[in-house]
């Protein structure tokens, strides 16, 4: 598996990825495009892709100045528990990092216990509870991690 940067063939396969795991607030093939063609500026589509190269994944990272947001990752559901959400985050704190974040957040749902476990695990840490975030009405919980060596810190 290997992760990098989504072009244009792989709209589609990002595409499907956000209906399956964000049926009610999945971005669509229009709005993947104008991203991944550069036409807005502050957001990174990263893909992870299997030995075969196929997108088994996705992270869509926002950076302006020194905070980024993970916007979202996705994992095809017949492909997780084997790592490649890591290697997203990984990639997205990577590049977060290069593009000069001091610090990456993100929200979950409150009741997402595997996600909020998944972060956790990762170094983030919880920040604030933002009441009614989600469109049905769930709290969202941000959490943040700070990036120490990026590329503003180290400059």
């Amino acid at each position: 598996m290997t992760v990098r940067s989504a072009g244009p063939d792989d709209v589609d396969e990002i595409a499907a990825l956000e209906l399956e795991a964000f049926p009610d607030d999945a971005w669509t093939p229009a709005y993947l495009q104008v991203a991944i063609e550069g036409k807005m500026p502050t957001v990174r589509i990263l893909v992870a892709e299997d030995d075969a190269g196929t997108v088994v994944g996705h992270a869509l990272v926002s950076v302006v100045y020194e905070i980024a947001e993970l916007q979202r990752i996705a994992t095809a559901e017949q492909q997780r528990r084997r790592g490649i959400g890591g290697s997203l985050l990984t990639a997205s704190i990577d590049l977060a990092r290069s593009e000069g974040a001091e610090r990456l957040l993100l929200e979950v749902r409150e009741n997402n216990v595997a996600a909020l476990e998944f972060y956790h695990q990762a170094g983030f840490i919880e920040i604030d509870r933002r009441e009614r975030y989600y469109r049905d009405g769930a709290t969202g919980i941000v959490l943040a991690m700070d990036l120490p060596g990026s590329a503003a810190s180290s400059g």
